[in-house]
């Protein structure tokens, strides 16, 4: 999988989106001009909603967090001005705490939203994608079956999500494929854009990765800043083309504009293949110093636990964290994390024991396969590795070439 022979990506056809950056500063002088705005006019709270949603254009398209927090910050106050009586101000902060990685508090706000009895179906919709991401799958499913509308975009891309949850990637790279007809269709730029990435990483999964590369390209087209498209092509070129240098290349273009904590760990792991230690440290470094932003909040927890326990051999430091992470968000996702804690701190028999209870057949991420292997070949269950073993060589593009010695070594 991993010879020189896979060439997929072509500089001629990315290479001039390297150069185009996100125009930070026409952005926020959008935001500024809401804010003279409400400077004319204070009572006009639905100012405050407008610059909001300009603050978190600036996040979405540069990654800067404190614009995330400024946005929660007028929301917050649009719904206590109105008395959570307007939905949609109800959802906008829901969505904003979604980001954040606050599922919780963003279903407080959507049950809220759904009391107040008026556009069910929207909010319906969002209180699916909150109940699937805090592992309450009976809620997320009977939600689906609420709005379900097989000529609708937004119930396509959630059946897709299901689809890919229960183990059935077909099923969902067959309803991506609808809704991205939908998005086409419908010629709106930003539902095209969103298909064209989240079906590209369906096919990469899938292990089809001409058709995924060719997907980022199209979402380039359409935003030639599109941050997540480039990224997505620089892990083809990493972990498909063995080419660590094209990767390096087009992530260092996009962190001229675009930065969050995890392209530095993106950075680490093109560091740890080049088997260069210093590059690789000060990578992971550079991905401390960025996540003390308080900010960030508890959005970078599961990376955290995984640089704690492997990177700076803090395990209890990790299982802390992912204690945290599961109170938050108790998912077979988030007690892997506290097995992999635990695993690393030597305790096998607790790591197995949670495995066991709260993981194993109950999710098909590749990463959470791995660690369960590693936990099983330390209990001795052999055959169990060796099923696993099988899967993961399958998955080895997702997982990267920093892996391949590892799960050979299972």
């Amino acid at each position: 999988m991993f010879s020189c022979k896979n060439e997929v990506t072509n500089s001629n056809h990315y290479s001039e989106y390297l150069s185009k950056k996100a125009d930070k500063s026409a952005l926020v002088a959008n935001a500024e001009q809401w804010t003279d705005k409400l400077s004319e006019n204070p009572n006009q709270y639905p100012y405050l909603v407008k610059r909001a949603a300009a603050y978190t254009s600036i996040f979405e398209a540069t990654g800067d967090i404190d614009y995330l927090v400024k946005a929660e910050d007028d929301l917050k106050q649009a719904v206590e001005v109105t008395n959570g009586k307007t939905t949609s101000y109800l959802k906008s902060l829901a969505s904003n705490y979604i980001s954040q990685h606050r599922f919780k508090e963003a279903l407080q706000l959507l049950e809220q939203a759904e009391d107040n009895s008026d556009k069910l179906n929207g909010t319906r919709k969002m209180l699916f994608d909150v109940h699937l991401e805090l592992g309450n799958y009976l809620a997320a499913e009977s939600y689906l079956k609420s709005f379900k509308n097989t000529s609708d975009f937004d119930y396509l891309i959630r059946l897709a999500k299901w689809e890919d949850h229960k183990g059935n990637l077909e099923g969902a790279i067959i309803n991506m494929e609808k809704a991205k007809a939908i998005a086409e269709a419908s010629n709106l730029k930003s539902l095209k854009k969103w298909s064209y990435t989240n079906l590209a990483d369906f096919y990469g999964h899938a292990g089809d990765i001409e058709k995924s590369y060719n997907l980022y390209l199209k979402a380039l087209e359409l935003d030639p800043t599109d941050a997540y498209a480039k990224k997505g092509i620089a892990w083809i070129a990493f972990s498909y083309e063995n080419n660590p240098i094209i990767a390096q290349k087009i992530i260092d273009s996009v962190t001229t504009y675009y930065t969050t904590p995890d392209y530095e760990l993106f950075m680490a792991e093109i560091a740890e293949y080049n088997e260069d230690e210093l590059k690789k440290s000060a990578a992971i470094g550079r991905y401390n110093d960025m996540v003390r932003n308080k900010n960030y909040g508890d959005m970078y927890n599961a990376y955290n636990v995984i640089v704690y326990a492997e990177e700076m051999l803090l395990p209890e430091r990790a299982i802390e964290i992912a204690e945290l992470e599961v109170e938050n968000r108790p998912t077979p996702q988030s007690y892997d994390l506290l097995a992999w804690g635990y695993f690393k701190k030597g305790n096998v028999e607790k790591a197995n024991e949670i495995i066991e209870m709260h993981v194993e057949g109950q999710t098909f991420e590749p990463t959470v396969l791995y660690h369960i292997a590693e936990i099983y070949k330390a209990m001795g269950k052999v055959d169990a590795v060796s099923s696993l073993k099988n899967e993961l060589v399958a998955s080895l593009y997702e997982l990267g070439p920093t892996m391949e010695s590892k799960i050979n070594q299972l």
